[in-house]
């Protein structure tokens, strides 16, 4: 930066500074509402993202097997994921740049308040210097005119000879003074003139030139530290597309699994009802007077086959019977008012005989008033019932499951109060014992309850080999009154029970008889489980601990405990940094050795 000599440029300077650090603020607040946005922005996508997930209920939980629904919640799963991004935007400008430029807008005004400082100090010591060089200079020249005042006073009263002689010598002596005072006046004006030449040589040289120059650094640094800004503000949007591409390609990977011929599959499989559609209709010729005059006697035989039915023929709805022996003489309905009926057709009311499958009046109202449909679900189509009813069966076998899991827990704490007594009373475990034995018992009677229900249903069901379809497959049912279908479904023309009832008394023959009595599980009725479970080893207790702090035991396999409870040791540390601990027979697992307070048995020490 070229010398100035001229007061104002420190003025200048000042103002061109300051403009300098207004615009950084400047700057700084555009980057601080960027961030703003950036957070706002991410916070709509999330509350976007998080309307649309879908609820727990079973609705949305029907949605979820088709390819279109699990595409649609992955997209809302990366769209949250992308408003994450935005909100790193808006953490990194905050960090990488709001709050650097705030730090260093404090140094810069600091900086640029010491140089002016500076300056405004040198200025004002070579003005200094300059009034007092001013000072001695007209001092020197007061000096001089006093001395040539005195010297011409000299001469005049040397030449007047009026004058005594002492007179004469005194303007002499006077006139001498002041040369005397002129030349000291003299040599101290030169000796500062000298100083002050130096002094103005170092100001305008040396002092004034360095602050100009760390003026002109200051504000190098200022562009300088404002372009690196400018850069982070696009590198921080650059980071981040990477995993912006991850979530789009996410998105688009979604949008690609839809198949639309898999959903359409699930439709059909959620809806298929197992029907078989009815056989040809016949073809009956009223031109001849013979059978003309059989037609005209049919309605009357149908009425009185109504009104005493007399074939061998079980009385089903006619989806379900193969009519292997049709009569001509009988009564065809046109196909329209088949399928009207089966269209329109209401869930049959069970009558009282179906109380001998376990089915209570009570909870088959119950059901009804509830919309939940009858028990036996013989309100849907076959093929959705026979879903229903395996779909039954697997909850009622996990639920048999968890009852035989508990027992044999149970079990295993009885066997230990009986091996250590001072841990228990055993007797207090039987009451437990026996109601899951209960539990158990009602379980496996439903699971015969529903076993026999798909039995029915799967023989009712057309075998799907059989793809011969003949004319008069089926057989028209024509009652359609709530007795007629009880007595129908229940009891041949003589009142003896027809095929259902000897089904569902085989399948109560092929369930083995439970045993009398179990050593191990007194209340077991299905031998198979007590033979998984004698395969299982019990592990005795070995002592007891005391947990010194407490243990969340999120892991798998740990257990949780809390400061100061008292537990059962069943396998102590191997060099692992775990303690294997029981609560009861159906809580146990691992916790941190340095977190208990062993208290070993005196035979588990010695073995």
């Amino acid at each position: 930066m070229v010398p100035l000599q001229k007061r104002d440029q420190f003025d200048n300077l000042e103002k061109h500074t300051q403009w300098g650090i207004e615009y950084l603020e400047k700057y700084t607040k555009f980057v601080k509402e960027r961030s703003e946005i950036e957070t706002n922005y991410a916070k709509q996508i999330r509350n976007l993202s998080k309307k649309y997930q879908p609820k727990k209920n079973s609705r949305e939980e029907e949605e979820s097997k088709y390819t279109f629904c699990r595409a649609f919640l992955t997209t809302l799963n990366e769209l949250n994921d992308y408003a994450g991004q935005h909100e790193v935007i808006a953490e990194n400008l905050t960090s990488q740049i709001i709050t650097e430029l705030s730090r260093y807008l404090q140094d810069l005004k600091s900086e640029r308040k010491s140089h002016f400082h500076d300056g405004r100090k040198a200025q004002q010591h070579i003005e200094s210097s300059w009034k007092q060089l001013e000072s001695c200079k007209r001092k020197f020249e007061r000096d001089c005119k006093e001395a040539d005042r005195a010297q011409q006073y000299f001469e005049k009263m040397d030449a007047d000879i009026n004058v005594t002689k002492a007179d004469v010598e005194k303007a002499r002596q006077q006139a001498q003074m002041r040369h005397q005072m002129a030349a000291d006046s003299k040599g101290d004006y030169s000796s500062y003139l000298q100083k002050f030449n130096q002094e103005q040589n170092e100001h305008y040289f040396t002092v004034i030139p360095n602050i100009f120059q760390k003026l002109q650094d200051m504000e190098e640094k200022r562009i300088e530290r404002l372009g690196v800004c400018m850069k982070t503000f696009a590198d921080v949007d650059r980071q981040v597309l990477p995993i912006v591409g991850k979530c789009l390609d996410g998105m688009t990977k979604a949008a690609e699994s839809i198949e639309p011929k898999t959903d359409s599959q699930q439709v059909v499989e959620s809806y298929k009802s197992g029907f078989e559609p009815p056989g040809d209709v016949e073809f009956e010729d009223y031109g001849q007077a013979m059978k003309r005059t059989a037609s005209e006697t049919s309605l009357s035989n149908t009425r009185e086959g109504k009104e005493k039915p007399t074939t061998k023929t079980k009385g089903k709805l006619w989806p379900f019977i193969k009519n292997k022996n049709k009569s001509p003489k009988q009564h065809k309905e046109p196909l329209s008012h088949r399928l009207n009926d089966f269209m329109t057709s209401k869930p049959k009311m069970h009558c009282l005989r179906s109380l001998r499958r376990g089915i209570t009046l009570n909870s088959h109202v119950r059901n009804l008033i509830e919309g939940s449909g009858p028990e036996d679900f013989s309100h849907l189509p076959p093929e959705q019932r026979r879903k229903k009813l395996q779909g039954k069966l697997d909850e009622l076998n996990k639920d048999i499951q968890k009852e035989m899991d508990q027992r044999d827990a149970l079990t295993k704490m009885k066997d230990v109060y009986v091996k250590n007594p001072q841990m228990g009373d055993p007797n207090s475990v039987d009451p437990r014992l026996s109601e899951i034995g209960q539990n158990i018992e009602k379980l496996q009677f439903e699971v015969q309850k529903f076993e026999g229900w798909l039995a029915e249903v799967e023989e009712r069901m057309p075998s799907k080999s059989d793809t011969h379809r003949r004319s008069g497959l089926y057989e028209t049912q024509n009652s359609t009154t709530v007795g007629n279908n009880c007595a129908q479904d229940r009891e041949s023309p003589d009142g003896s029970y027809t095929e259902e009832q000897n089904s569902e008394t085989q399948v109560k023959a092929n369930i083995a008889p439970a045993p009398a009595q179990a050593p191990a599980h007194p209340t077991s009725t299905t031998p198979e489980f007590d033979d998984e479970f004698d395969d299982e080893e019990v592990l005795p207790t070995i002592g007891t601990c005391k947990a010194l702090y407490p243990f969340e035991g999120h892991n798998e396999g740990t257990i949780a405990v809390a400061e100061g409870e008292l537990l059962y040791v069943i396998e102590e540390d191997k060099g692992d940094g775990w303690t294997r601990v029981r609560r009861n027979e159906d809580e146990e697992g691992y916790v941190p050795t340095s977190y208990v307070e062993v208290f070993l048995e005196t035979n588990a020490k010695d073995s």
